[in-house]
């Protein structure tokens, strides 16, 4: 792997207050490319209320917002720096993690890709996970993505349009095939929605949350 980018200290906005926030279970949001904490971040109140919601920047400028890892005009990237940037977010909820009885991931696009590398990385670490249009990446044989050890019981969810023009197709085919094999499956298809959020998968959202996290 090469060397880590000198990252900044992150940025996370907070649902709660940090004395209201030990013995809740953990929500981190994880932004798409080129935004910026506050994007999702709407979200936590039409969440459950009783998660405390992180919403992290990523580490990266890139235009008006912030990026996970670089892309270039085909949506490539580099493996090494996927890993950089999971090392980067699991370093902070490594300091975070003990005043939570559980953590969940959402992520929206690239952070669906961000997401779903930091389950696969860590696959006991985490109670669901919420994959919003968006893909997960293809590690071929890398040694610290342990999908070996993921038997198919931590429950996720993958929302997606059928019509999004950015996530390209062999994107969607490896993550279609990745789902299948290592994750508890829940895929909802939208229409209308290309590639965004829209309040029925928000509501979809908080009913498995609710279910798989809350109830479990």
């Amino acid at each position: 792997m090469t060397d880590a980018p000198e990252f900044p200290a992150p940025v996370v906005l907070w649902s709660h207050d940090e004395q209201e926030r030990a013995g809740r279970p953990l929500l981190v949001l994880l932004h798409g490319y080129g935004a910026n904490e506050r994007d999702l971040f709407s979200l936590a109140g039409m969440l459950p209320e009783e998660f405390a919601v992180a919403s992290v920047r990523a580490p990266m400028p890139m235009g008006p917002g912030f990026t996970w890892f670089p892309l270039t005009q085909s949506i490539d990237y580099s493996l090494d720096a996927v890993k950089h940037a999971a090392d980067y977010v699991d370093a902070w909820l490594d300091s975070v993690r003990d005043g939570h009885p559980s953590v969940s991931l959402l992520g929206f696009s690239m952070g669906m890709a961000m997401a779903t590398t930091l389950l696969r990385r860590r696959p006991a670490d985490y109670a669901a996970v919420v994959g919003l249009s968006g893909f997960a990446v293809d590690a071929g044989a890398d040694p610290t993505f342990r999908d070996a050890e993921m038997d198919g019981t931590v429950p996720m969810f993958w929302g997606r349009d059928q019509q999004d023009p950015v996530i390209t197709p062999d994107k969607i085919e490896f993550t279609m095939g990745w789902v299948r094999k290592h994750v508890k499956l829940t895929k909802v298809l939208y229409t209308g929605m290309w590639h965004g959020i829209n309040e029925q998968e928000v509501g979809h959202v908080r009913e498995f949350l609710a279910h798989e996290v809350l109830k479990a």
